[in-house]
């Protein structure tokens, strides 16, 4: 019975839509279904693939009016399950409603749709003497609505804000295939509430971002980064207070436990170790400004990191040379090096930042003493308060990923922390979205998906 319902919803979709829009669930590619770094999941019923806001509006009518559910999808570079169909619903690509319709030198903006990816917008604005606000990095495969939906973070958090702070408009479809679109320009705008800000961080569980307008500053290009070695945890802190207060152009402050950096900079290809590798915290500072001198932000760089020397906050450091020495350093910092550690998990947490360098060792001594041979690697963007955790255990214990997950959001809920601080929340993350959010606004989060979707058809079992 349940296969004939699914045969007659995919039939009406198909006749509805056509093929070039929809795909029949058999016909699917794996990518659509799979998680990044993971096995491929269920196959869904459908894929759609719409072009315009238009054809969005069009599947979410139709799919509202005979139940199926949908899963909104971008690059799928996230980490929370977010995107991944669960089995049985529409999978709702937006890799072809795509394109930069309008760069506004004058208002600042870029009018972009959902599905173009990061990277093509940064090119784009680049061009046009501009920059975006953050970045990320899967900026060659994410996808801006996706971006939107999980309100990344980035390393430029420090500066610019998170994703929410950089979008001025939005357009989108809710569950019953209305569009609502307030595609503003203007910083000041005033007029009710303000509901993009319900959309965005909503993980496409109350509605589709299908376009955007996000803020546009000035091209930096003259970028200074230098690497530093900080003895312990407090000359972290301390060296962090005197960027804000001596650097106010700088736009990121990375930091790297000593083991994560051993790792990675023996284990990528064609990288060496800019520094020796020893007992310390390793940290990634860049500072850019719009002054067209590179000379201008690396003599003031450098002559700070003088007096930290001086001072003991750092006891080593490297200022890079070059624009390919920078990339190196940040090639070091992205980490993709632990990707290759086996039944690899990944955390990504946020504490007070006093408290980082103790829940490191909490969890650590946690992590350890359940499972001694286990491989905890920590890095971070630490100047937003982000902690990422990489943790491999070469056999996974009978309960799985469930028995690690508790270790260390056990750690994180005692210390006060978030269980996400920028890869959102998806399915990994939602049996301790409780350590993180109290029951009142668990019950207001749910007032507000029966509002937006009564039905419960966009992206059911995710985030609630």
């Amino acid at each position: 019975m349940e296969s004939r319902n699914q045969a007659n919803i995919l039939a009406a979709l198909i006749k509805e839509l056509g093929t070039d829009i929809v795909t029949p669930g058999i016909d699917v590619a794996p990518r659509y279904f799979t998680g990044y770094g993971e096995a491929p999941g269920s196959r869904p019923l459908a894929l759609g693939r719409p072009r315009s806001v238009d054809e969005v509006s069009r599947i979410m009518r139709l799919c509202h009016r005979i139940g199926v559910s949908v899963v909104p999808q971008g690059g799928m570079t996230g980490l929370a399950g977010g995107a991944v169909p669960l089995g049985g619903e529409i999978v709702l690509s937006m890799e072809r409603c795509s394109g930069i319709e309008e760069i506004d030198a004058a208002a600042s903006t870029v009018t972009v749709k959902a599905g173009t990816v990061l990277e093509t917008v940064q090119e784009a604005v680049r061009a046009a003497g501009f920059e975006l606000g953050y970045d990320l990095g899967a900026r060659g495969s994410c996808q801006i609505g996706g971006n939107l939906a999980t309100n990344a973070g980035g390393s430029r958090a420090i500066r610019f804000g998170v994703v929410r702070d950089q979008v001025l408009g939005l357009e989108a479809v809710l569950a019953d295939g209305t569009i609502v679109s307030s595609l503003n320009k203007m910083l000041k705008n005033n007029t009710g509430y303000d509901w993009k800000h319900l959309l965005i961080g909503s993980e496409g569980t109350l509605g589709v971002i299908t376009r955007a307008v996000l803020k546009l500053y000035p091209e930096r290009p003259s970028a200074s980064t230098c690497l530093c070695v900080a003895p312990d945890y407090q000359s972290v802190v301390a060296l962090w207070q005197q960027v804000r207060a001596q650097l106010p152009d700088a736009s990121s402050f990375e930091v790297m436990w000593s083991d994560f950096y051993r790792y990675v900079s023996a284990n990528t290809p064609g990288v060496r170790a800019p520094l020796p590798a020893q007992q310390a915290f390793y940290v990634l500072i860049e500072c850019a400004t719009a002054v067209h001198d590179a000379t201008t932000s690396a003599a003031r760089l450098e002559s700070y990191l003088g007096a930290w020397l001086e001072a003991g906050l750092v006891s080593d450091a490297v200022l890079a040379s070059s624009l390919q020495q920078a990339q190196e350093l940040w090639l070091i910092r992205e980490g993709l090096a632990i990707d290759e550690l086996p039944n690899l998990i990944n955390y990504d947490v946020s504490l007070p930042i006093g408290l980082i360098g103790e829940f490191a060792e909490r969890c650590e001594k946690a992590l350890i003493s359940r499972w001694p041979q286990v491989v905890s690697l920590f890095f971070g963007h630490l100047g937003d308060s982000n902690v990422h955790i990489g943790v491999s255990i070469a056999e996974l214990p009978g309960e799985g990923v469930h028995a690690v997950d508790v270790v260390v959001y056990d750690v994180v809920s005692a210390m006060g922390g978030s269980v996400s601080a920028e890869h959102g929340i998806g399915t990994h993350k939602k049996p301790f979205l409780g350590y993180s959010r109290s029951p009142a606004e668990l019950a207001l989060m749910r007032t507000l998906k029966a509002a937006l979707d009564p039905k419960g058809i966009l992206n059911p079992g995710k985030v609630l």
